[in-house]
């Protein structure tokens, strides 16, 4: 059985050109101003997995007296990389169009639903966050997403949905 990308039936062997990393990139880190706020950085992209980076500022925290980070950053950035994961994911789909084709097909991408799951306080310097696509269809794809702690504790858990048409 060749290898495949959450049942979605494409090769894991596909590899992202550079221009489309760096625009990828781009799209998450800057152009999505809201993402730039809360400083959130790519750190990896690939059809499998998508893995973020944010680090703790005092402009982030949600319990003064704990210097947690706020829930709606947990849940912002959860929803980022999940949109992140779908898109990566539908693009491996259609690797035979050019880079700049399967960017555009962000600008349809929007969160139909949202779920995360706070499972420990989110205390640290910095956060990593990961997601992966579990099924990418026609219309609608589904992620799964973990924000981690630095030393790699599961802190909360998120499942969304997205329109991709």
């Amino acid at each position: 059985m060749s290898p495949t990308i959450a049942n979605t039936g494409v090769a894991s062997a596909v590899v992202f050109e550079p221009e489309y990393l760096n625009s990828f990139r781009d799209i998450y880190e800057e152009k999505i101003v809201f993402n730039k706020l809360l400083g959130l950085k790519i750190v990896s992209v690939t059809p499998d997995e998508v893995v973020a980076r944010i680090d703790m500022r005092p402009d982030l925290v949600g319990h003064y007296a704990y210097n947690r980070i706020h829930g709606g950053v947990i849940s912002a950035v959860l929803d980022a990389i999940g949109s992140a994961a779908v898109m990566a994911c539908l693009a491996a789909k259609h690797m035979k169009e050019p880079p700049a084709e399967r960017l555009e097909r962000f600008a349809k991408l929007g969160t139909i639903d949202l779920r995360v799951d706070y499972l420990r306080p989110g205390i640290g310097e910095h956060f990593t966050i990961h997601a992966h696509a579990l099924r990418v269809g026609t219309r609608v794809g589904t992620s799964r997403m973990e924000f981690r702690g630095p030393d790699g504790t599961l802190m909360s858990t998120g499942t969304a949905a997205y329109i991709v048409s």
